[in-house]
């Protein structure tokens, strides 16, 4: 029987760069497994984390194994992994978020010294490379010895499973294909198969020579996994035997389901449609980076559940198989993609198909999966024919490896509609952030109605979309840049309004769920953190965003009083707005009933403030929720993020202060794009200056801007000041002062 023991507890680790000779001489601090070196640098910004290769080692005694067969599996080391056993490199493993296995068994003596070397050192063949989130490097994911017999399931083809599972129906009879690879089989063994439902009871039975590697089972009766409305489960116990007795055994948890993409009506399952809408989710959170653990994993769940979500993207790498497994179990449908994104190198692509292979082979059997992502944001750096034909290779390998699913790729933004990369795969969505990084929120249903109407026959989704908003800022009259809690709350009821009206977006994935970390970050006041989550990074606190969503998905009656955190207001009379999927609400202020409305999720309310403390309470049905507001003279400056603090004033060599001066008859970099450049002396300009910029906010592999481009427009709507701060404040102060004292010389 096959035995699997989890060997998390007690490395060494030593954060050198040594030669394995070298080991010995080293001393090393005592860990455990998840573990990795940038919990604290990888999360405070700068974009200086170390990137090096460090040693994990695991002393262990043979007799405590059987006779057979000893595998170690690690389900996780970012993103080279090099093997050692006593000092003989067994493996090398490239690629940071997939599991893989190797063989120890004729390597092993009565003392043994396993070691493995982490390595997340930038490499131009290694997927990714340039990304906004932090790649943690580390053994971060679990460690097990896996102990089997001679003969077994295979555990050597690309960390898959051994056994594929392939369920189909035709009204209430189910086929269950298995594909069985046998390691070492021998004449007369034979595969036997027991199937049960959710009660453990058994619903069907299969045994034949193992030589039969594809065979087919059927189950009368079935009951559907019918996604979050019933995510129903059957249970498949697969076992070789030799002279009757079990030498080797698997469990395969599946459902029965179907699926198709209208063009029209969307994400249809089971026959029905089943409108998708969920988020995107990083595996990441404060004090621990990448090293989570399967608590960290189900307390996510939990909360994706909560909010009401039936779909998540699991971004932008395979994620660990736990949870996966919660995706099934809770009856997410789920977008799984490797991380092949951002920037295109030719010498990535072996790796592009390796790490594509392991996600669809080691995820075959997971129910949830409906598609795989091929990439993401890949043409920030523009098009190739080498980048298509990456994509094409890509696309055709998800369709010899998995005829059951759908390929699929987010665009970035910027990517022309007429691109041919949009017919590459079966599906595709576009990460668009109007109202955030440009332009206006209402725009998303101008842009996606246009596409919709030109290309009628691409299904079209909602890859990303979202954007920042930050516990310390507040405002009474939000807009778009100012990183309050108020803004981000505005910005997603209407974008749950527009997608209401629009069954044709075949899914819609907020970006993101939970903060994340980008050490290359420094934005909104917060250094290596992309704070565009509905909850924060340590899951400790729910956005008001959080409850807007909670609104419109989850039907459990809910009442929610926005900015709680927006506690001194000096305006005479304020807004209080309330979330609810409740029909009526009523507001009280100080006991007294300000008034009763009737509405659909959002509840505005004009209230009156006498001085000093408030005490508000809103009311629906048998719901209450409070808050309390505290009237001052003067506005509360801790609200809002100093955005003068590295624009306004600063020192030059001489001593001699330098201002910012922004006239009202006159250009400065508070003016948008688009405004500087509908003058010409304003377009020259721009054109001067505006490659530079680009290059800091997306890397060296941009040469410059197309002044008509795709990047101009995402980009007109935003000043010169808001694309400074997004590129990192890269742009040298003295350069900025320099522009903001040419764009005063051109007249409005």
């Amino acid at each position: 029987m096959r035995k699997i023991t989890n060997i998390n507890k007690n490395w060494k680790f030593i954060k050198q760069n040594v030669e394995i000779k070298d080991l010995k001489n080293c001393e090393f601090e005592t860990i455990n497994i998840p573990h990795t070196w940038n919990d604290v640098d990888g999360l405070d910004g700068g974009n200086d984390y170390c990137k090096d290769g460090f040693w994990y080692v695991k002393e262990f005694k043979k007799q405590e194994f059987s006779n057979g067969r000893l595998y170690v599996e690690f389900e996780g080391v970012n993103s080279i992994a090099d093997v050692y056993l006593n000092g003989e490199k067994l493996a090398h493993h490239e690629g940071g978020y997939s599991t893989f296995r190797v063989d120890l068994t004729d390597g092993l003596k009565e003392d043994n010294i396993l070691c493995v070397k982490a390595d997340n050192s930038p490499n131009e063949t290694i997927y990714p490379q340039f990304a906004d989130f932090t790649f943690y490097g580390g053994v971060y994911r679990n460690v097990n010895f896996i102990e089997v017999n001679e003969s077994h399931f295979d555990l050597d083809y690309f960390g898959a499973a051994g056994v594929a599972v392939t369920p189909t129906f035709q009204g209430t009879v189910g086929t269950v294909r298995f594909d069985a690879y046998v390691t070492n089989r021998v004449d007369g063994q034979e595969i036997q198969v027991s199937i049960t439902d959710k009660n453990n009871n058994v619903v069907a039975t299969y045994k034949d020579c193992a030589c039969n590697a594809t065979f087919s089972v059927e189950v009368n009766d079935i009951t559907l996994w019918n996604g979050t409305i019933n995510p129903y489960l059957y249970k498949a116990t697969v076992e070789l035997l030799e002279n009757g007795k079990v030498i080797d055994n698997l469990e395969v948890k599946f459902g029965f389901r179907s699926f198709e993409v209208d063009k029209n009506r969307g994400f249809i399952l089971n026959g029905k449609e089943y409108p998708l809408h969920g988020v995107s989710r990083h595996q990441d959170r404060n004090l621990v980076g990448g090293a989570i653990t399967r608590e960290h994993h189900k307390e996510d769940m939990e909360i994706i559940s909560d909010i009401g979500c039936n779909t998540i993207r699991l971004a932008h790498y395979q994620h660990d198989q736990y949870f996966y497994d919660l995706c099934d179990e809770f009856g997410m449908v789920v977008w799984a993609e490797i991380p092949f994104i951002s920037r295109f190198m030719e010498t990535g692509v072996e790796n592009t198909l390796s790490q594509l292979k392991e996600l669809i082979l080691q995820n075959y059997n997971h129910t949830s999966i409906v598609c795989w992502g091929i990439s993401n944001e890949i043409t920030i750096g523009g098009e190739s024919e080498k980048l298509r034909e990456n994509h094409y290779l890509l696309n055709n390998m998800c369709h010899d490896l998995d005829k059951t699913r759908l390929s699929t790729m987010a665009q970035v933004s910027m990517l022309p509609v007429e691109s041919t990369l949009n017919d590459v795969s079966d599906i595709m969505s576009y990460n668009h952030y109007f109202g955030w990084y440009g332009g206006d929120v209402e725009e998303n249903a101008v842009w996606f109605d246009k596409f919709h109407a030109d290309y009628p026959e691409r299904r079209v989704g909602v890859s990303e979309y979202g954007c920042e908003g930050i516990l310390s800022w507040h405002s009474s009259q939000p807009e778009m840049g100012d990183y309050s809690e108020e803004y981000q709350a505005y910005y997603h009821e209407r974008m749950l309004d527009i997608f209401s009206t629009r069954p044709y977006l075949w899914s819609t994935h907020v970006w993101n769920m939970f903060d994340f970390g980008s050490d290359m970050r420094d934005e909104g006041g917060v250094k290596g953190m992309n704070n565009k989550g509905l909850v924060t990074f340590d899951r400790q606190t729910k956005k008001d965003s959080y409850f807007i969503y909670r609104a419109y998905w989850n039907a459990e009656k809910m009442l929610h009083l926005c900015a709680k955190r927006y506690i001194d207001r000096a305006e005479e009379v304020t807004k209080v707005k309330v979330y609810s999927n409740l029909d009526e609400i009523s507001l009280y202020v100080n006991n007294e009933l300000v008034s009763t409305q009737k509405g659909n999720k959002v509840f505005n309310f004009e209230v009156a403030l006498k001085m000093g403390e408030n005490k508000i309470e809103a009311r629906g049905g048998n719901l209450t929720d409070n808050s309390i507001i505290n009237r001052v003279a003067e506005p509360n400056t801790a609200y809002s993020l100093d955005t003068t603090q590295k624009i306004v004033n600063w020192f030059d060599a001489d001593g001699v202060e330098k201002e910012f001066l922004y006239p009202e008859d006159a250009f400065s970099i508070k003016d948008k794009l688009n405004d500087i450049m509908a003058s010409e002396q304003g377009m020259q300009l721009i054109a001067m200056v505006l490659g530079s910029m680009s290059n800091d906010m997306l890397g060296d592999n941009v040469s410059g801007v197309d002044m008509a481009g795709p990047m101009m427009k995402m980009m007109g709507g935003m000043s010169l000041e808001r694309l400074a701060k997004l590129a990192g404040n890269k742009l040298p102060m003295e350069k900025l002062f320099e522009l903001n004292c040419m764009l005063n010389k051109i007249k409005k």
